[in-house]
């Protein structure tokens, strides 16, 4: 059951460097562990795991495992180029404390289906540790689709899939369709989360959040009412997060969430450069939002 539920994704937190700042990491752990999400999502995308040196993951890693202590499973993204690079850090993440890993196509140069599953393998044949899939064709510029997933999922140790969640009217026959590329029980999962809750309504297992990194308590309450087929409460729920929705689909969840976690004074970071903060006229925005979300 490790890749289903609410899996919260933390930004990691570091200095202009790379440097990362373990306890800043420890607080915003702490309040996902408390808040009951079902895992983390150490170093994904949120996580700015193609910012930071393979050392600094590890350091990361080894704060979650200590600060979560095996309350909340650690599930670790370890993408990279290289495929020689992706599995040192898989093997990595085994050995720092992580439960799971999260590997996604990462290139520079187009790859092809068949480079893909030779990568994915590589990687699952280093460690014995579940893999799920991380299908983010908006950033790797990869799509996996459901033949090549057919193929990923006959290797025993890849288990589940974290597929970009598709507009509501389109999300039941989506789901369907990868339901009928895989065996039974392989975890599938959405992330995007203006239409996660949807997705789980269509019958996903998993919502990878970026938002229950740093706001886990109302994204709970959301993933639970998705879950207990409640689309009353869902609707109710979702209403309140959309100022937060219109602001990840205008400015990018990633530049958002840094933003807000140091407007509640729980880090001090900004987004690693090339990519700049948002401007100081988007915090009536920020605030507006959290306000909006006191009623969930």
């Amino acid at each position: 059951m490790l890749f289903h539920g609410l899996s919260a994704f933390p930004i990691t937190p570091a200095d202009g460097h790379g440097r990362v700042d373990t306890q800043t990491l420890g607080i915003l752990l702490k309040r996902i562990d408390k808040a009951g999400a079902d895992s983390v999502g150490l170093l994904g995308s949120t996580g700015s795991y193609m910012y930071l040196c393979r050392d600094e993951k590890r350091r990361a890693i080894e704060t979650a495992a200590d600060c979560l202590g095996g309350r909340t499973p650690l599930i670790v993204g370890v993408g990279a180029l290289r495929t020689d690079d992706a599995v040192a850090l898989a093997q990595d993440a085994r050995d720092a404390g992580a439960q799971g890993l999260l590997l996604a196509p990462v290139s520079y140069t187009p790859l092809s289906d068949n480079e893909v599953f030779e990568h994915f393998a590589a990687v699952a044949k280093a460690t014995d540790l579940p893999i799920c899939v991380y299908n983010n064709p908006g950033t790797t510029h990869f799509s996996i689709g459901n033949a090549l997933l057919t193929r990923l999922a006959a290797i025993p140790s890849i288990v589940a899939v974290k597929n970009p969640a598709v507009p509501a009217d389109d999300m039941p026959g989506t789901h369907l369709a990868t339901q009928a590329a895989v065996h039974a029980g392989f975890a599938i999962g959405y992330s995007g989360d203006w239409r996660a809750a949807d997705a789980i309504l269509s019958g996903g297992v998993a919502w990878y959040s970026v938002l229950a990194g740093l706001l886990p308590e109302p994204c709970v309450k959301l993933m639970r009412a998705a879950q207990g087929g409640d689309r009353a409460e869902v609707e109710r729920i979702n209403a309140l997060f959309e100022p937060f929705w219109s602001l990840f689909r205008e400015l990018s969840s990633y530049r958002v969430v840094h933003a807000v976690a140091n407007l509640l004074e729980l880090s001090r970071f900004d987004p690693p450069r090339p990519i700049l903060p948002l401007a100081a006229n988007e915090k009536p925005r920020l605030q507006a939002a959290l306000a909006g979300l006191s009623l969930v």
